[in-house]
């Protein structure tokens, strides 16, 4: 006879949907608890712990809720229940135990095993009633939380990458902007962005991560970030610069780091440490005769080193408003020589074992190398 109890609360077509397994070798057992829940859930049978595992399995999405009876054949309660927890599905289904014992010992290794309630026989309606549908009623609520967590951390790493991505149009969009006042195409920071990467793909780059080797190679588009206060008339200057000019055209290595030290969106990106340092210090120079402030050896940040290795290759390599360009073998006898400066024997070594990588990226024009 179906039960002339009041449904419990809520009775919500939701939960009408989603059924309770009840594993018991005691049909009257299984009667009585399907009398309990006939108002809110539909109840499948099982004979023993066995028929209980199949009948959950093949229902694994409907059911909502396990009570399971300790004295069973075949496989008892707790059998059945250290399965369950071996399966992880006491984490995402509610299992009760159910037992006229009052042994301790059972309570305690149900509750091991990841049961959420001990149910005693003989059974009270409206206190099984509550049990059951207050722990389904957390474990849905629990997963619904989880969803909604894992929803918005899709939406945080969504907008994190629209802002990375936006940051590295402003550094690409910044970085064209400095190349066309000193009579380039953009294609400039482009190329050194790209060498350096090829250089960080060497034992160069040994002990950085793949996201700090390409935080890097884009911090080097702004390496002369600090160019836009430099007049036009010593930038574009056709001939060889005085010495008062020399000094002016230096200022722009401590003023690009100072620019970029006073950008807010700046300090939000990965690049910004890198940026700075590559641009205050990539014309310093390993034996100490470079500026701003005459570093030598390894007080020259690593990613400054070969941002200023890549910017002296492409300038060779380039024509310039006051000199000609030289051919890739040149430029390569002209830094192996130290016609250009000096740099450590390890990014030396680096740099020529990247050398056929760099002339290809000028063959092909712009390319950016792979990580």
């Amino acid at each position: 006879m179906p039960s002339t109890n009041p449904p419990p609360s809520p009775a919500t077509p939701e939960f009408k949907r989603c059924r309770i397994l009840v594993v018991d070798d005691d049909e009257t057992s299984r009667a009585i608890l399907e009398n309990i829940f006939f108002h809110s859930f539909s109840v499948i049978h099982a004979e023993d712990g066995l028929d209980g595992l199949r009948k959950l399995q093949a229902h694994r999405h409907e059911i909502c809720a396990v009570i399971l009876d300790v004295m069973m054949p075949k496989l008892d309660g707790l059998g059945v229940l250290e399965k369950l927890f071996l399966a992880d599905v006491v984490k995402e289904i509610p299992v009760f135990l159910i037992t006229g014992r009052t042994d301790t010992e059972v309570w305690k290794s149900a509750y091991e095993l990841g049961a959420v309630d001990v149910i005693t026989k003989p059974f009270v309606s409206t206190i099984v009633q509550r049990r059951v549908t207050s722990q389904i009623e957390l474990f849905r609520s629990h997963r619904r939380l989880s969803v909604t967590v894992n929803e918005s951390e899709e939406r945080i790493r969504a907008q994190e990458a629209q802002i990375a991505r936006l940051g590295i149009g402003m550094v690409e969009a910044l970085a064209s902007v400095i190349d066309s006042r000193s009579g380039e195409s953009g294609e400039h920071v482009r190329r050194i962005r790209d060498i350096t990467t090829l250089l960080l793909n060497t034992p160069y780059g040994d002990g950085l991560t793949s996201e700090t080797k390409k935080a890097i190679a884009f911090a080097a588009m702004l390496h002369d970030v600090g160019k836009v206060a430099i007049p036009d008339a010593i930038l574009n200057k056709p001939g060889r610069l005085t010495a008062e000019e020399y000094d002016v055209m230096k200022t722009h290595t401590l003023r690009g780091r100072e620019m970029l030290e006073k950008i807010p969106q700046m300090r939000e990106l990965s690049i910004y440490r890198y940026a700075c340092d590559i641009a205050a210090y990539h014309h310093e120079r390993w034996d100490g005769r470079g500026y701003p402030e005459g570093l030598a050896g390894d007080d020259i940040p690593r990613w400054a080193q070969a941002v200023s290795i890549a910017d002296v290759y492409d300038a060779l390599v380039s024509v310039r408003c006051y000199k000609a360009a030289f051919t890739h073998e040149e430029a390569l006898a002209m830094i192996r020589d130290g016609k250009c400066g000096t740099f450590s024997p390890e990014l030396l070594d680096c740099f020529f074992r990247a050398a056929d990588g760099i002339r290809a990226l000028y063959r092909r024009g712009e390319g950016a190398a792979e990580f």
